[in-house]
């Protein structure tokens, strides 16, 4: 699941990864977003928001904003820096490090959020943000950008053209090659929503603890990924 990168990657592989980090995605964005009031796994929203307040003059608003972009952007550009490291060492491991950074963050915000979160809520956001950018920079990098986790209108757009094509292609190949594609789609969208379901209910009984929840996850995923080829 993490180990396989391009050509070398079959539809089962995607799916598991997509399955797995789009759960956590989910989580992240719901529990991110009940304690911070904040988004916390993309940038769109804060990109509409940062232009509102420099629109209005609002400086100071503004530089959050415009911080909650960059954090998701270094967190991007840190996993590509740490997977191009891991690559030149020769290592089979090259996806390992973003993996364990990212859950090293949701412990960290897990277990210490509830104590700033009222004075220094932004400071969350920044760490969450971070770490999805993290995420999404690897599962862009391992599949070859046929999956993203971390936010569904670009997943939604491509959803709605598969789904037009299929009035179209109608040879086997072309039809299995779609089906598949759109349920690697579904995987995405359908994680998501259990982990944003699942994060609510977690965040409502456990507060911040719910973020360890999607820590453990990701690391079952590498350890039972490393399982299966050891």
């Amino acid at each position: 699941m993490f180990r396989y990168k391009g050509s070398a990657r079959t539809l089962k592989d995607n799916i598991r990864i997509a399955t797995l980090l789009s759960l956590v995605a989910g989580m992240v964005n719901v529990a991110g977003f009940l304690a911070t009031q904040r988004l916390t796994t993309h940038v769109t929203g804060h990109f509409a928001f940062l232009m509102d307040e420099v629109y209005n003059l609002h400086w100071q608003n503004a530089v959050v904003y415009l911080l909650f972009v960059l954090f998701f952007l270094l967190g991007a550009f840190v996993s590509s820096l740490m997977v191009e490291y891991m690559v030149q060492r020769n290592s089979k491991n090259i996806y390992t490090l973003p993996v364990v950074v990212e859950s090293a963050i949701l412990l960290a915000v897990s277990l210490s959020g509830a104590l700033w979160v009222a004075s220094h809520p932004n400071v969350i956001a920044f760490s969450l943000l971070f770490a999805m950018g993290l995420q999404n920079a690897l599962v862009t990098k391992i599949s070859n950008a046929v999956v993203r986790t971390t936010h569904l209108t670009g997943l939604f757009t491509d959803l709605g053209i598969e789904l037009s094509q299929l009035f179209f292609y109608r040879l086997p190949g072309q039809r299995k090659k779609l089906f598949g594609s759109i349920g690697l789609r579904m995987a995405i969208i359908s994680s998501f929503f259990v982990g944003g379901v699942l994060g609510a209910l977690l965040y409502g009984q456990l507060g911040f603890f719910a973020l360890s929840f999607a820590a453990v996850l990701l690391l079952l995923g590498l350890i039972a990924d490393h399982l299966s080829l050891t």
